[in-house]
């Protein structure tokens, strides 16, 4: 294999990746006349952009966060289109509804640009595709050994335990609104929570969107004017920062949980007086960045944004090419 140097047609800014033949960036972090968006948490799909290119879910996620505005260039997964003399084509990443991978091909290299990404099952969107690559630019909001993921299942069981033996209070998760609200609510059904489940009005938009995409999510009700007392034994899903809001005020003697991958760590938790935290993430741990790797077989990796040390000191200790981008804008985990 010859090894590969850093492609002239993909510049890396601190504000983006840009192909400057097409014009396009790749979630930029400024308004740009043509983006190319890997999924619709806002640290990825800003507003203000002139042309979209993404998938035909994440345009759908967008146009009910944003309103009407870019033009949206559906890409299906796929499918590809050539732009500025680089072929292009999205695949799916796991993240959340929607969000893709994006495949880069021009003059033999082939660069893959993972947006937010996880590995494990999760019925609200499609798995993440393994596709092939000379670079691999990769996030790493886990990237430390320490990171590694509980399986979500047993995260669930573990909180509806904790109900079952206090039926007079409520179970109060919180949950970002695109993606791990959805996920915790097909978590519970799948535990075998079949009866409502109540959610701040914040929700209740993206709740519907997911619907309309084909992801059943059972009897979701809003909160709002619901008595007290008939919240008495039952799930109730906000949005984070509602947690410790006057909103919560109001629901009985509350179970508050978290759902989060940085429930790990003790002193977040402890920091938002969670009683039970919830270890779910829809990001990548450890274990998976790396075992990706190893099942990818770049010649480079570039980390975008994270926990980028570990894991560009990892790819040395196994002969592989790495460098932090350290992109602005992005997120740890949520938006």
């Amino acid at each position: 294999m010859v090894p590969i140097d850093m492609p002239d047609w993909l510049q890396v800014t601190p504000g983006g990746l840009y192909l400057p033949t097409a014009d396009a960036w790749i979630d930029p972090a400024r308004p740009a006349a043509r983006a190319l968006v890997t999924h619709g948490h806002a640290d990825h799909a800003r507003p203000g952009h002139g042309e979209v290119w993404a998938t035909p879910e994440t345009l759908a996620i967008m146009a009910v966060r944003h309103g009407p505005g870019a033009t949206g260039r559906a890409l299906p997964p796929g499918a590809d289109i050539r732009m500025g003399g680089v072929r292009i084509s999205l695949h799916p990443a796991g993240h959340v509804l929607g969000s893709a991978q994006i495949r880069l091909e021009r003059d033999g290299t082939v660069v893959v640009v993972s947006g937010d990404y996880k590995r494990r099952p999760d019925p609200t969107c499609a798995p993440f595709e393994p596709v092939s690559c000379d670079i691999f630019v990769t996030e790493a909001t886990f990237g430390l050994p320490v990171f590694h993921h509980p399986q979500a299942e047993a995260e669930i069981a573990r909180a509806l335990a904790r109900l079952g033996t206090n039926p007079d209070r409520c179970l109060l998760i919180g949950a970002y609104a695109l993606g791990k609200a959805q996920r915790v609510a097909m978590l519970l059904r799948a535990a075998g929570h079949a009866g409502p489940i109540y959610c701040h009005g914040a929700l209740m938009r993206l709740m519907a969107l997911y619907a309309e995409q084909g992801v059943a999510l059972g009897d979701i009700r809003p909160a709002a004017g619901v008595p007290a007392a008939e919240l008495r034994g039952q799930v109730v899903l906000a949005p984070p920062s509602a947690l410790a809001d006057r909103w919560s005020r109001r629901l009985p003697d509350p179970i508050l949980a978290m759902a989060s991958g940085w429930m790990r760590v003790r002193a977040r938790a402890r920091q938002r007086q969670v009683e039970v935290p919830l270890v779910i993430s829809d990001h990548a741990d450890w274990d998976e960045l790396t075992s990706t790797i190893r099942e990818l077989r770049p010649q480079q990796v570039w980390v975008t944004h994270g926990r980028d040390d570990a894991l560009v000191h990892w790819c040395g200790l196994n002969q592989i090419r790495a460098r932090a981008l350290h992109l602005a804008g992005r997120d740890e985990e949520g938006e």
